[in-house]
Parts: C-alpha cells; sequence; structure tokens
C-alpha cells in the first residue's frame, strides 16, 4: 500500500493540469482525477510491475476523458438561464499576457481532439513520445505526426493565416 501511495502521489498534480486542459472545467476535472484515481487503486495488481506507473495513469484518465466526451456528445447539458455562472461568462482583461493566453487556449480547444491530447502530454505535461503513444495507444510515429501537425496548426491558428474550421454537422444514419 505504501509503494502505491508513493507512486501515485506525485502524480496527481499532472493527472489535474491534464485534466484540465482536456475537460477545461475545474470541478469535471476534478471529478475525472478522483474517477482515474479510484480506478488505479482498484486495478493497482493489473498494472506492469516493469512499466511507467506515470504511462498508466495517464492513459487511464485519458480514456476516461474519452468515455466522458462520447457520453457528453450522446446527452447534451441543459443550464438554466438563472443557474448559469455569470462571473465565469465574462472577464475584464487586465494585461496584454492574459489576452493571448486566451487566444492560445482557444486556438489549442480548435484543434482536432487527437492533435489536442498529443501537444497536451508531450508539451505540457513533458511525456516523451514513447510514453505518449503509450497512453494514447498508437504507434510513436503517428504521435510524432500529430504533434508536427499540431503545432502547425496552432502557429496557423495564433498568426490568423488560417480561419477557422466551422464545426462538424451532425448527420444521422437513417434505416
Amino acid at each position: 500500500m505504501n509503494d502505491m501511495v508513493r507512486l501515485i502521489e506525485p502524480l496527481i498534480p499532472a493527472l489535474r493540469r491534464y485534466a484540465r486542459a482536456l475537460v477545461r472545467d475545474r470541478s469535471a476535472a476534478d471529478d475525472l482525477v478522483q474517477d482515474c484515481l479510484e480506478r488505479a487503486v482498484s486495478r493497482w495488481h493489473q498494472r506492469r510491475l516493469d512499466g511507467d506507473p506515470r504511462s498508466w495513469m495517464f492513459s487511464i484518465l485519458h480514456n476516461l476523458a474519452v468515455n466522458r466526451f462520447r457520453g457528453q456528445k450522446r446527452r447534451p447539458v441543459h443550464v438554466e438561464i438563472d443557474e448559469a455562472p455569470g462571473g465565469e461568462l465574462s472577464h475584464m482583461a487586465t494585461q496584454d499576457r492574459t489576452i493571448e493566453v486566451r487566444q492560445m487556449l482557444r486556438c489549442v480547444d480548435q484543434l482536432p481532439e487527437e492533435q489536442r491530447s498529443v501537444l497536451l502530454l508531450v508539451v505540457v505535461e513533458d511525456l516523451s513520445y514513447a510514453q505518449a503513444a503509450d497512453v494514447l495507444g498508437i504507434p510513436v510515429g503517428t504521435v510524432m505526426s500529430r504533434l508536427s501537425r499540431a503545432r502547425d496548426r496552432l502557429v496557423e491558428l495564433m498568426d490568423g493565416t488560417v480561419a477557422e474550421q466551422p464545426p462538424k454537422p451532425f448527420l444521422r444514419r437513417v434505416k
């Protein structure tokens, strides 16, 4: 038990940071990290002993986030106008840096999910290409190409040289 706590506890801040970047909501991110920790503790015996617990934990978190995104697509969130958090809807920019950071976050949000995940794992969480590939369950070459495309696209979006992509149309299969 002490070994498990010793290995997991230092990872919690990085897991929270990654979860917040993925879901962009503090309470939902904390719930996601809690679910991740619960799953890791209950399945601690299933991890590879020779593997990196950091990669394993990020894999669990990523898979939980993907499952949550899939569930949200099926059932949209409804918020009453009276219950909408007014303070979080608008803020005055106090510094130029704040505006730049918000612009970058909006540009990161416009990246496709697979590019955004790779970018966050490698750049923000400082995982190696091999660790990111292990977390996402894809080959290292795919990580490298997605990261390259994500960086190129982010530069284009930040410079304003490419128009924002319109949202994908909702298609329904009729039998």
